[in-house]
């Protein structure tokens, strides 16, 4: 029975030094001690033995079990070694190749214009504020002097969510919300970038959800001319030093006077052309003094304290800067349009 152990044992480290892959291990491995091994068929033969020769068999058996385990165990290793060198060496990264470039992305040109509208106010001492975007009747409305009913709601078809909550129609709730928490004491000096919604049919200067930046001042003795000299400095750092602005009588509910401002066409210099319609004037945005019903609704004491407030559309203000000539370029996301606006 030893002799059978020993050519067994001879027998399957041949087979396990010639085998190439971790498959033929897997089968010598349950050939030869599997349950139904010949090294196990000799084991269960052990009671036909002596009892002297039981213990020297036993241990023998036992020798050649492990020692076809440990050669099983060392050509596994061999073989994984050798599959992971030649996975490497076809894998191989040849670091003398020049990189691959990664192209960098650049800012959407309306965010670029807000960007740039945004560090203007803020070296004139504004303060960027932030509001939500779904808005109560109140802020949106009533806060700002367009009590329930008020016939200039009609000018704003809006995104009713519930008969209080709705998309807010423009960032001036933003203004209300931040003069209610100063609790009526100035000064107040902010502008308020952020997206609003009407209900409009898209078109090429048209859209049910666009981008506005409303500016609100509130302090002892601020007058039009403030108005005026801030929106003349915008003007001339956004379209040219050259620029002119005039202000024409408008109406808006929440401001009193209110006005609408224009500035000389950066095209043809106030001669006529295409963009200004052959009036000379381009109109940029409406602006006033803050209405006294709007100060007094926000705790702010009328007779002491005093405002101004203007708004203007960034995506008119790149139409006009970059010369684009359809609003839903800024939104539908072609990188044809988009690679125009790239840095150098």
């Amino acid at each position: 029975m030893q002799d059978r152990l020993q050519a067994l044992k001879e027998e399957a480290l041949l087979k396990i030094q010639q085998a190439n892959e971790l498959k033929e291990l897997q089968e010598i491995k349950v050939s030869y001690l599997g349950k139904k091994g010949p090294i196990t068929e000799v084991l269960k033969g052990m009671g036909k033995l002596s009892p002297e020769e039981r213990p020297v068999i036993g241990a023998y058996a036992n020798e050649v079990r492990d020692a076809i385990t440990a050669a099983l165990d060392a050509k596994i290793r061999q073989l994984e070694q050798a599959a992971i060198e030649e996975k490497l060496n076809k894998e191989a990264i040849d670091v003398t190749l020049p990189g691959r470039p990664v192209r960098k992305g650049n800012s959407h040109p309306l965010t670029a214009v807000i960007e740039e509208i945004e560090d203007l106010f803020l070296t004139m001492g504004f303060t960027v504020a932030e509001g939500p975007e779904v808005e109560t009747d109140y802020y949106n409305f009533e806060a700002l002097n367009l009590p329930k009913g008020h016939p200039a709601r009609d000018m704003q078809d809006s995104f009713f969510i519930t008969e209080d909550i709705l998309l807010r129609t423009q960032t001036s709730p933003v203004q209300a919300r931040t003069m209610e928490k100063h609790h009526g004491r100035g000064p107040v000096k902010i502008i308020s970038p952020g997206k609003v919604y009407r209900r409009d049919d898209d078109d090429a200067t048209h859209s049910h959800q666009f981008m506005q930046i409303e500016g609100l001042v509130v302090d002892e003795n601020v007058r039009l001319s403030d108005l005026k000299g801030v929106l003349e400095t915008f003007a001339k750092k956004m379209f040219g030093e050259d620029r002119k602005i005039r202000l024409r009588p408008s109406f808006f509910p929440f401001t009193e006077p209110s006005v609408e401002m224009d500035i000389s066409c950066f095209k043809c210099g106030g001669k006529g052309c295409s963009i200004c319609k052959h009036t000379g004037w381009i109109e940029i945005l409406g602006a006033g003094m803050v209405h006294p019903n709007v100060l007094e609704m926000a705790g702010f004491d009328s007779k002491k304290y005093t405002g101004f407030a203007f708004g203007m559309g960034p995506e008119r203000i790149a139409m006009l800067k970059y010369g684009i000539d359809d609003i839903r370029h800024f939104y539908t996301n072609d990188l044809r349009f988009l690679k125009q606006f790239k840095k150098a």
